[in-house]
């Protein structure tokens, strides 16, 4: 390689590394409640940090938890300003009503998973998020659950025809039907 070329590659990565100057902090949240991991994801929020990530199971010395990855942009002006819902049930009915009560609270949804918690059995859980300088979204949520993926597809598709976008998805044993497929889908409205 010319001496020309290895500078204008050396130089390029310079401009690459100054052109994104971030640094991150995580939190790594583990709990078997959801109501602890909703108080621990507020107070991660209030020292700036928002949610990255989630998935529910087994870790090798908490059990079944669920765990929330929070992350904190170190080179922000202005620090995040985020509230954080946590949703958990069996029964899909229970979950889509839910979210669209905290969607009227400004609540948007962000993640989901499935896990055995220590009271409720295996629960879906939603992770709603409010930023309360943005202006709310009016989202219309809808839950699709079933345990056979060719019905899964029929839904989705009729889903999608009617204006509804796929937001998450989990394959997992839950308490009241078994094995199943739970997709969450939102469309603006209301």
């Amino acid at each position: 390689m010319s001496r020309r070329l290895l500078l204008l590659l050396i130089g390029c990565v310079c401009v690459i590394a100054a052109a994104d100057p971030s640094k991150y902090d995580y939190r790594l949240l583990a709990t078997t409640k959801t109501s602890t991991m909703e108080k621990e994801m507020n107070e991660a929020a209030d020292a700036g940090y928002v949610y990255a990530g989630v998935m529910g199971g087994e870790t090798a010395l908490g059990g079944n938890e669920v765990v929330v990855v929070m992350a904190k942009d170190l080179s922000a002006q202005v620090p995040a300003r985020k509230k954080y819902k946590l949703l958990a049930t069996s029964k899909t009915s229970t979950m889509q009503k839910e979210m669209q009560q905290a969607r009227d609270e400004g609540f948007e949804y962000r993640g989901q998973t499935v896990f055995a918690s220590s009271f409720g059995g295996r629960e879906v859980t939603a992770i709603m998020e409010r930023d309360p300088d943005a202006p709310p979204l009016r989202r219309v949520y809808r839950l699709l659950a079933t345990s056979k993926t060719s019905t899964m597809q029929k839904e989705l598709r009729e889903a999608g025809e009617a204006g509804f976008r796929l937001l998450g998805l989990t394959v997992a044993e839950t308490a009241f039907r078994g094995k199943e497929i739970v997709c969450v889908l939102a469309k603006v409205g209301e």
